[in-house]
């Protein structure tokens, strides 16, 4: 990848809600001589932000901004060819994300994004990841709690685990805090695209090697009572296929690695009350006046207010064994939704632009593009990756 570029980092998408966080995260906790620029379509709405910005860092008065437009394949392959690093907001990424996938993994440009969409991510895979590991451009997907705390943590689980054995991990989730407007609408498009997300994931597994003399899996685990005393529930997220592609392209991860994926909930009715609702959401999203309406009730570009992101938590906890060794970890930290998955998205784009990192590319995960750099970035951020 060329390094002569105006830009270590372009933000696009950060005139929005999580973007704009993201964006003020950067603001304060940059380096000095990050050369970081702003990307969207409204000039009025980045001038806005800018000017926000200079209040955090008088020095921002002068932040570039670029016109980008997702309808606008020019304005991307501009973006993409003045920069290290592209992280954007912008999704449902089903809809709007590929053209700037494609733009970065022409020009050799590393991209980040927050997205939780499996077929989103799996037909990224079949388009554009042979002509990114040609360029150098590495497609790094899922940099937010979808699904870096999960990916991250079992690579710091497995590190606390006798090396060259089989490995069982359990992750159990558990939160306090609002998912993002960008999330919900971007969970209702896969609800309403199962048809075409499971073709799409058929066609990865046909066409995507497999590690060779090992196994990499994450079967749907069974509901239990877990060690800790919490209901166990499976979560269907891409979080647990994140995981099990770390663990097929390192080997640290052993000869025979598995990983579950659950949400623990304390109490019994609230299970029920949980998969009733999301029955009904699911089903909902098949209708389109019904899936309409449920995207207005948390739109994506609004979110809560300081106070309220402030009283949000979430925890992540590993219960791992290999070799007959029995370890339990957790990677934990504030509001999962928005404040969290901003600096994320931030420290994934600085990480990507500014650290020493494995020589990879193609669509890769955090785990295998950054790993232990992105740990230290976290965890001196404020995130807290702990063995109990």
């Amino acid at each position: 990848m060329s390094t002569e570029r105006d830009h270590d980092v372009v933000l696009f998408g950060a005139t929005g809600f999580t973007g704009g966080l993201t964006a003020e995260y950067l603001a304060r906790t940059a380096p000095p001589g990050l050369r970081w620029a702003l990307a969207g379509r409204d000039r009025r709405k980045l001038e806005t932000l800018r000017e926000k910005l200079s209040s955090i860092d008088e020095n921002l008065a002068t932040l570039p901004l670029l016109r980008a437009d997702v309808s606008d394949v020019d304005s991307l392959r501009k973006v993409a060819e003045s920069t290290k690093v592209v992280a954007t907001t912008v999704g449902p990424y089903i809809h709007y994300g590929e053209p700037l996938v494609a733009a970065c993994a022409e020009a050799g440009t590393d991209y980040a994004d927050l997205c939780g969409e499996p077929e989103f991510v799996d037909r990224m895979y079949l388009a554009h990841h042979a002509r990114a590991a040609e360029t150098g451009a590495r497609l790094v997907h899922a940099c937010g709690f979808d699904s870096i705390p999960h990916d991250l943590g079992a690579l710091f689980t497995v590190s606390q685990l006798p090396q060259g054995k089989p490995i069982e991990i359990d992750g159990y989730v558990r939160a306090g805090g609002m998912p993002s407007g960008g999330t919900f609408l971007s969970a209702l498009t896969a609800f309403s695209r199962m048809p075409s997300s499971l073709r799409a994931a058929r066609e990865r597994s046909s066409a995507e090697p497999r590690p060779e003399g090992r196994r990499a899996r994450a079967p749907i685990g069974t509901p239990h009572r877990n060690p800790d005393g919490f209901w166990a529930v499976p979560l269907p997220t891409i979080d647990p296929m994140i995981v099990a592609r770390s663990a097929a392209a390192l080997e640290n991860y052993g000869p025979d690695f598995t990983y579950r994926h659950f949400a623990a909930i304390k109490r019994l009715p609230v299970v029920a009350a949980g998969a009733a609702g999301m029955g009904l959401v699911f089903a909902a999203a098949q209708i389109p006046p019904a899936r309409r309406a449920l995207s207005n009730l948390l739109k994506p570009g609004a979110g809560p207010d300081e106070q309220r992101r402030a009283r949000s938590w979430f925890s992540v906890r590993f219960h791992a064994e290999s070799g007959g060794e029995r370890v339990v970890t957790e990677v934990s930290g504030g509001d999962p939704g928005y404040g969290e998955t901003a600096k994320m998205l931030a420290e994934s784009a600085m990480c990507l632009a500014l650290d020493d990192l494995p020589k990879v590319a193609g669509q890769v995960t955090t785990a295998t593009a950054m790993g232990q750099p992105l740990i230290d970035r976290l965890s001196g951020a404020g995130l807290r990756f702990s063995v109990l």
